[in-house]
């Protein structure tokens, strides 16, 4: 009977130290969450605005690489012309 008493009551105060035990496992984990959740919302933030800057940047490779704008520096600050038929010359190599 003795042995019996001295199992529950051990049995109760095991209990009566593990809920104090999870409440403190149950606050870190909530910080946890709350942490990484505030992480994120801020990579989703960052991911968007690089979406935005990736959308400008294609924006602006397609006007820089324009045939019109390529062709208008060509001849106003290289000083280059679109070659006339007489200025083509063909070179054929021919293999044994």
């Amino acid at each position: 009977m003795k042995k019996k008493n001295f199992i529950s009551s051990v049995l109760v105060y095991f209990i009566a130290l593990l809920i104090p035990l999870l409440l403190v496992l149950q606050t870190m984990q909530v910080h946890k969450y709350k942490t990484l959740k505030s992480e994120v919302k801020e990579l989703e933030k960052k991911q968007v605005e690089l979406v935005e800057e990736n959308r400008k940047l294609i924006s602006d490779i397609s006007v820089l690489s324009g045939s019109d704008r390529i062709e208008k520096i060509a001849e106003e600050e290289l000083g280059m012309h679109k070659a006339d038929t007489e200025d083509i010359v063909r070179v054929e190599i021919k293999g044994k």
